[in-house]
């Protein structure tokens, strides 16, 4: 029964799926599925995503019409075409017993925005310190019953820090998919430049709101706040801001996460770093990850990469959300042009085109952060 339940969600109970699958030849399709695809329709099937099915299994009829056998492509067309698409407009399709999002007081409304992702840990290309790191964090927040019956508390104030495009952001809506809880983004630009005055008080509201409605809460770039209290040019209501959100975290114990990230370590408050329970370093891809970043992306396409050396040398200097952003260019090219197959070509015109543009964002982005830095404590 469980089987013809998970079935429905794809628009197929259990006879139609017997009777397709009889008159498919499974030899064939397996022959003609590469085995990112059949990951890539696996893990879609599981996870409900019912977009990402179709495509991968349409790529997979495409193949078989290339290669002639056109029954075959047809009989699996047909297949998608008889299946009900499901609606995508629910965030919680797919997401059983995940924690209800609680709706904001009408006050905060425009300071927070609420999702449910589907992100998992298994999505990220992450150094091994990283994943093993996070998934102890995922571990404490579910086995936290067993914790607190021995007076332990699980890890709940995370500290991100890395260059942007590095995977601060999609940290945070993993370890929401991973726990099932919904990611709260609270707008910290909104809070202190709408509440001149008043952003202490907001700030609190935000974190009563936090005590009692479970969630991973994601205080993006949290330096808006937590610069240094001595900072030349700071003002006083930055300095009662940051006073307040120090008190109101280390007295957080709600269930969920409450998750900082930052680019700039060096403008945070050294007051900072020890009421946070984690500090996790992020920094550019590291040898081989270009490779796993573009084939987790481009897993429903044919790759034709014979060289990845070349492909880490041109991804040198990009960040993982660059170089994703760069296959996907490579995989627009092709689909507009009606192929198939991604070439090695491809992906280093749209990586060098990315460098290219990167280059003078990155030199300025530098300066202004020369220009922001405290004085230093030497000098």
């Amino acid at each position: 029964m469980r089987s013809g339940r998970t079935l429905e969600k794809f628009g197929l109970n259990g006879r139609t799926a017997r009777s397709g699958a009889s008159s498919l030849d499974s030899k064939k399709i397996g022959s003609l599925a590469t085995a990112t695809q059949i990951k890539a329709l696996i893990d879609s099937y599981g996870s409900g995503d019912d977009a990402r099915f179709r495509s991968v299994a349409m790529q997979i009829a495409a193949a078989a019409a290339k290669k002639g056998q056109q029954r075959l492509a047809d009989q699996l067309r047909e297949m998608l075409e008889a299946m009900p698409r499901q609606p995508t407009t629910s965030p919680t399709a797919g997401r059983a017993r995940a924690v209800p999002i609680s709706k904001p007081p009408e006050s905060l409304e425009e300071l927070v925005v609420a999702s449910y992702p589907n992100t998992k840990l298994a999505d990220m290309v992450l150094a091994d310190r990283h994943r093993q790191m996070l998934e102890t964090l995922v571990k404490e927040y579910r086995d936290r019953d067993a914790l607190e019956a021995y007076g332990l508390t699980p890890r709940r104030r995370i500290l991100l820090v890395g260059p942007p495009g590095c995977g601060k952001t999609m940290t945070a809506a993993a370890l929401a998919g991973q726990c099932k809880l919904p990611l709260i983004e609270v707008q910290l630009h909104s809070l202190m430049s709408r509440y001149l005055g008043e952003t202490a008080t907001r700030l609190f509201q935000i974190f009563e709101v936090m005590g009692h409605s479970p969630g991973v809460y994601l205080f993006d770039e949290f330096d808006a706040i937590g610069a240094v209290r001595d900072a030349s040019g700071d003002v006083g209501e930055v300095r009662r801001v940051l006073n307040s959100f120090l008190q109101f975290l280390e007295r957080y114990d709600g269930q969920g996460f409450v998750v900082a990230a930052t680019n700039l370590l060096s403008l945070l408050d050294h007051a900072l770093h020890r009421r946070f329970d984690a500090i996790i370093h992020y920094a550019l891809p590291e040898p081989g990850d270009a490779q796993h970043l573009i084939e987790n992306r481009l897993s429903a396409f044919t790759l034709s990469v014979d060289d990845w050396e070349a492909i880490e040398r041109a991804s040198n200097g990009l960040s993982h959300a660059d170089i994703v952003a760069s296959a996907e260019a490579a995989a627009r090219h092709i689909v507009l042009r009606g192929g198939e197959c991604i070439k090695i070509s491809v992906l280093l015109d749209c990586l060098t085109e990315r460098s290219a543009v990167r280059s003078p964002l990155t030199a300025a982005s530098d300066a202004a952060r020369q220009r922001t830095a405290p004085p230093s404590s030497d000098s």
